[in-house]
């Protein structure tokens, strides 16, 4: 067996869920065929494609090759794999089935991460859309308008409003332009450092589940990433607290995590889930409220959890599709107006002098 003695860790090792996701999955294949679990790291340090992860790998070959389990490997790379995937592991090796459960687990985080590029793809599309019209109307305030300024000059007439406003625009762009890149510089910059603070992301994430068409998607991908959560963990017999606590430390979103907090709390002085949850209607569905309350009445809670995740999982690719319906024609009737109201801007004055000239 290696002695060699790794010292503290320097490296920040990064896996998306797709590579966790291929990691379990090649762990399970491996190890289904009977080759030792050593061969399989060594394997995945090898296809390893940063130093960071490469060394990650060395580390729990270290950590194996000298008996120890994966599962406790794992735990020094958490913020890597998650308490979820370290749980389920732990339950395989100590149940010898791990296996079977690196199978289901990369299952699992394969469905998440489907989850995750469903809620992004419905929320890109608005975006790209957004950014259309404001680089359509960028392009005509100021490469189009500034061609037309002599003509405008030319007709010694009062301008309307909306021209002189377009005017004033268009000549502070081609003048202060970098006013605006700072600007905006500034806002990006500021938004990250203060996203760094848990009470400024608390407000974003509360308010991002108000805002119209937006709000019920997220709310729906949080319900489908706690329930089925909690429900795999609850099939793998993990201790009820414990769920609880390994589900809010997965859950993006502050608000359900905060609630998940109190859950916690609530369930440690003999509460139940389904009692507390019900007090929080705008977070958790009267319909998922009441399933969970039918399975901890009936001891088939985990089945059900699994159950409102499929249910919601169907909820949430309907709302992309009625999004995609919705936004479409409201984004273009926007770039409409925008391009009709600077089309408006520049014809109306030249039709008024035009109106008021006399034939020869």
């Amino acid at each position: 067996m290696s002695k060699t003695k790794f010292p503290a860790l320097g490296f920040r090792p990064k896996l998306s869920l797709q590579d966790q996701a291929l990691f379990a999955k090649r762990l399970s294949l491996l190890l289904k065929a009977g080759a030792p679990l050593t061969q399989g790291i060594k394997m995945l340090e090898r296809q390893a494609k940063s130093k960071a992860n490469r060394k990650m790998y060395q580390h729990i070959f270290h950590d194996i090759s000298n008996g120890q389990y994966l599962a406790k490997s794992l735990k020094r790379f958490r913020n890597v794999f998650g308490d979820f995937a370290i749980n389920i592991i732990l339950i395989g090796e100590t149940s010898g089935t791990l296996p079977e459960n690196l199978r289901y687990l990369a299952d699992e985080i394969d469905k998440r991460r489907k989850l995750r590029q469903k809620a992004m793809s419905a929320l890109l599309y608005p975006t790209v859309i957004m950014g259309t019209a404001v680089a359509v109307s960028g392009l005509m305030t100021v490469y189009l308008f500034p061609k037309l300024l002599p003509i405008f000059k030319s007709l010694n007439a009062d301008l309307p409003f909306t021209t002189r406003f377009l005017i004033f625009l268009s000549a502070f762009l081609l003048k202060d332009w970098w006013l605006v890149l700072i600007a905006v510089v500034v806002m990006v910059v500021m938004f990250a450092f203060l996203m760094r603070y848990k009470s400024f992301r608390f407000v974003i994430d509360k308010i991002s589940l108000v805002i119209p068409i937006v709000g019920p998607l997220l709310k729906d991908y949080q319900i489908v990433n706690i329930c089925r959560t909690m429900g795999t963990l609850f099939r793998s017999q993990v201790r009820l607290l414990e769920v609880v606590t390994i589900t809010s430390e997965t859950t993006t979103n502050l608000v359900y995590r905060k609630e998940l907090e109190h859950l916690h709390r609530s369930l440690a002085r003999g509460g139940n889930i389904a009692t507390h949850l019900e007090k929080h209607p705008n977070l958790f569905p009267d319909i998922a409220t009441q399933m969970i309350a039918i399975g901890e009445s009936t001891g088939n809670l985990s089945d059900t959890l699994l159950y409102i995740a499929q249910i919601y999982e169907e909820e949430l690719d309907e709302q992309t599709k009625r999004l995609s319906s919705v936004i479409e024609p409201a984004m273009m009737l926007m770039i409409g107006l925008v391009v009709g109201f600077i089309a408006v801007s520049v014809i109306t004055p030249i039709y008024e002098v035009t109106q008021h000239l006399n034939p020869k």
